[in-house]
């Protein structure tokens, strides 16, 4: 393996595991109900049972992208995370709370992006 090809592997796996495979711990919390997720779903306006939705939802798409295999799930997995990330972005601020808010959950697609670019050939669709 040429030193690009280890540098970029290393920059897939060092992404990965700082964005989408963070999420286990998110998707705990929102599996279990914790105070802090209940409380800002609450602000947000959404209702508590989104909590169990989502916290399924990330821990499923944390294993599709990390075992191998799959390309397809991991696309739609990667699609998942980009969709729950920037509405999470977008719900803080038109609740008002602000762009350093809604930087945290930016910060993390932005995590969530790079690890989708830098994936290696074999986790990517064909064609």
């Amino acid at each position: 393996m040429n030193s690009n090809r280890k540098i970029k592997l290393i920059a897939f796996w060092v992404t990965t595991i700082l964005g989408p495979a963070s999420f286990v711990i998110g998707g705990f919390l929102f599996m279990t109900h914790g105070d802090q997720q209940v409380e800002t779903l609450t602000k947000l306006g959404y209702p508590e049972y989104v909590l169990t939705i989502l916290g399924i939802w990330k821990l499923l798409a944390v294993i599709a992208i990390l075992v191998p295999r799959f390309p397809r799930l991991k696309e739609w997995a990667y699609a998942g995370f980009f969709f729950e990330l920037s509405g999470a972005a977008a719900s803080h601020l038109f609740a008002g709370d602000g762009f350093a808010v809604a930087a945290q959950p930016i910060g993390f697609l932005v995590l969530v992006m790079a690890s989708w670019a830098l994936r290696p050939p074999s986790r990517r669709l064909a064609g």
